[in-house]
């Protein structure tokens, strides 16, 4: 799922940003409070389009081409890989709407595990020296009334390419059958194991280990004090950039002009080891499974071998 900022956020004011810097590894809270959740990438139309219909996709994963409508009637359509709690969302040039649509552009989303903690991370960002922007995302079944879906925190309403939010998904939302969602685990279980299916368990895709995804350095910046609020431990890295790690999932963020940005690298679990190592290449990207309980897969700069 994304948010599309221009068109949710019109005439929001949002407070002040953090700085790209990270403070040298280690998270200055006692627990961490958000987790990778999905994260998306703006790809080429001969990439999004291999990716949409490659058979070899529908078996490593539990995947999906699907179009949503959320909050004012905004749409768009993916191509998602899902895992145990973590997925990717993949679109081709245009498939969103405004500059979210452009190549190169990509989001993240870090969602919380239990009810309530989101207005945690709401107090954190005030001490990180941000005004947290609230939103709601809906969404429809296709019957015309929205369905309360999730609770965002966001730092800007503009960025040049990236952007990333907290999350926490609504109780409306689990209530509803159409979600297909399971039964929590505990009270107060807003989790990303509740939300996906278990449907990865019929395929090798388990979960998203590590992204890597290029940044302007405005772009940075903005994102900096959302993680941080979330507890991720977070440590600069040579040549430039950051890792947030927490949670079972690795995020690098590298600087880079706004025509270089994208996400570059996607790592995997798999739910089994494989013997033999496996080449997908998907326009201009390679997917390779094995040997072993790792995939990865690796994109061109803006599309280019």
């Amino acid at each position: 799922m994304i948010i599309v900022l221009v068109l949710a956020l019109a005439g929001a004011a949002a407070g002040g940003v953090g700085t790209a810097q990270a403070e040298g590894g280690g998270s200055s809270y006692e627990r961490q409070l958000l987790f990778y959740n999905h994260s998306y990438g703006v790809f080429d139309r001969e990439t999004a389009d291999a990716i949409e219909h490659s058979d070899y996709l529908r078996d490593f994963a539990s995947f999906e081409v699907r179009t949503t409508t959320g909050s004012g009637g905004q749409t768009w359509t993916g191509r998602y890989l899902r895992g145990r709690e973590t997925y990717l969302e993949l679109f081709g040039v245009g498939d969103l709407a405004g500059p979210d649509g452009t190549l190169g552009a990509a989001g993240l989303g870090l969602s919380t595990e239990r009810d309530g903690d989101l207005a945690t991370v709401a107090e954190r960002m005030k001490s990180e020296g941000v005004t947290p922007i609230e939103f709601l995302q809906t969404r429809d079944f296709g019957d015309g009334v929205p369905v309360p879906w999730f609770d965002a925190l966001l730092t800007a309403t503009e960025y040049d390419a990236f952007g990333a939010w907290a999350m926490e998904y609504r109780p409306e939302y689990f209530a509803d059958p159409r979600s297909n969602t399971e039964p929590e685990s505990y009270p107060g279980d807003v989790g990303r194991e509740r939300y996906l299916s278990d449907d990865y368990r019929n395929h090798l895709m388990r979960d998203v280990t590590a992204v890597r995804i290029a940044v302007t350095e405005g772009d940075l910046a903005d994102t900096m004090p959302l993680l941080r609020a979330g507890g991720f431990t977070v440590r600069n890295v040579t040549g430039g950039g950051v890792v947030a790690e927490g949670g079972g999932t690795a995020i690098r963020f590298d600087v880079v002009p706004r025509e270089q940005a994208g996400m570059r690298r996607v790592e995997m679990s798999l739910n089994r080891p494989v013997k033999d190592r496996h080449v997908e290449q998907l326009g201009h990207s390679t997917l390779t499974v094995g040997p072993g309980t790792r995939a990865v897969w690796t994109f061109a700069e803006n599309g280019t071998p």
